[in-house]
């Protein structure tokens, strides 16, 4: 019986360690597929490069869905003739990135100016918690307007899909950088 009092004592003075050790820092192991490039083969009043790991949709009036099944997103991109319309067209585009303003921390603008190509527009980065976090729009300014938006197929959080977006986010910019228009 005094054994088991001192073992007990012994445990009880010695088993509480008051070191605290916190828990080590984790970070989301997210891997990405490789960027590989394909010129889009569908028949269009226009051309860009796409990746090859994703699937289009064609869509009707020239419109199409680009989706990334694996990241649960798709860029939907929808095409206007312009018919004496385009600053009507350009003042649709801009209040649909702004009808994020609600949700979104920033809206971020960057403009794309290419002469030789006539390719002409924006493209606006929407921090926060908004149902669209990228948008944009190119023009030659005369016969073609493309209008492009990204959506994920999950509630907004911002946080959480950074790093698709970003990811996203060089697609659309090889997309713009290599748009040509056909005649």
């Amino acid at each position: 019986m005094r054994n088991f009092f001192f073992f007990s004592l012994f445990s009880i003075l010695f088993s509480c360690n008051s070191d605290f050790l916190p828990k080590p820092k984790a970070y989301l192991s997210l891997e990405y597929p490789e960027k590989n490039y394909q010129n889009l083969a569908l028949v269009r009043p226009y051309s860009f490069d796409i990746q090859k790991n994703t699937i289009i949709v064609d869509e009707t009036n020239n419109w199409l869905k680009i989706q990334y099944p694996n990241l649960k997103a798709s860029v939907d991109i929808t095409y206007r003739p312009i018919e004496n319309n385009l600053q009507e067209l350009l003042v649709d585009a801009e209040k649909l990135v702004f009808k994020h303003a609600v949700k979104a921390e920033q809206i971020i603008p960057k403009d794309f100016l290419n002469y030789e190509k006539r390719v002409f527009g924006s493209m606006y980065e929407i921090t926060g918690n908004a149902a669209s976090n990228l948008q944009f729009h190119v023009t030659d300014s005369t016969h073609h307007f493309i209008k492009g938006a990204l959506y994920f197929y999950a509630k907004p959080n911002y946080d959480s899909i950074l790093p698709a977006v970003e990811y996203i986010k060089k697609d659309i910019l090889q997309l713009i950088e290599s748009l040509e228009w056909k005649k």
